[in-house]
């Protein structure tokens, strides 16, 4: 286990349902190794209510883990870079769709704001990818994104590859390690498992 002691992570999940307990799980290990953790919600995962768990209970175990309210609002996300309120961001989950508005600088919710106003600082931002299409559709995003400076990405492997063969998520166990990482400005090898 890394030492975390003292350092702040924006915390930030998107809707990649399925997911979240691994996600739950990461944050529960941060805040045990010493890290204090500003949660942030995509507005798909902060409102939908899935076989995976309902918002309402998704959005209040987050805020049991780190001890705050999950900023939902975008106006609520802008202040991180401003006031300087992290050392690094984790988007964990984060989905194909994220990766694709985070490679083309859009701005539309709580979670891509978070990274935006987070980057202005010149900080590390680290990817848990979690997506059907990370080998199809989403790939030149995730590509665009690995070329991008400050990103940096949890080691992925295929979860399915009979079933879903386009399908890639993160290592999730190795989430703490490629924080440490990207905090010496190194990305973790191999990125493909």
């Amino acid at each position: 286990m890394a030492d975390l002691s003292e350092i702040r992570i924006g915390y930030v999940m998107t809707g990649s349902f399925c997911t979240f307990n691994k996600s739950f799980l990461q944050a529960q290990a941060l805040k045990k190794s010493g890290a204090d953790l500003i949660p942030v919600m995509s507005y798909n995962a902060a409102s939908i209510d899935s076989r995976f768990g309902t918002a309402e209970d998704n959005i209040k175990k987050l805020e049991d883990i780190c001890g705050r309210k999950v900023i939902t609002r975008i106006e609520d996300a802008e202040p991180i870079g401003p006031k300087n309120l992290t050392d690094i961001l984790v988007v964990c989950p984060c989905t194909g769709n994220t990766c694709a508005k985070l490679a083309a600088s859009i701005t539309d919710s709580p979670a891509t704001m978070a990274v935006k106003s987070h980057l202005r600082n010149k900080k590390p931002v680290v990817i848990a990818l979690a997506s059907n299409d990370s080998l199809a559709g989403s790939m030149k995003n995730i590509g665009m994104l690995m070329n991008m400076k400050n990103y940096y990405f949890v080691p992925i492997y295929q979860d399915d590859k009979v079933n879903k063969p386009t399908s890639a998520i993160c290592d999730f166990s190795r989430l703490e390690e490629t924080i440490s990482a990207a905090l010496d400005g190194i990305q973790l090898q191999p990125i493909l498992c």
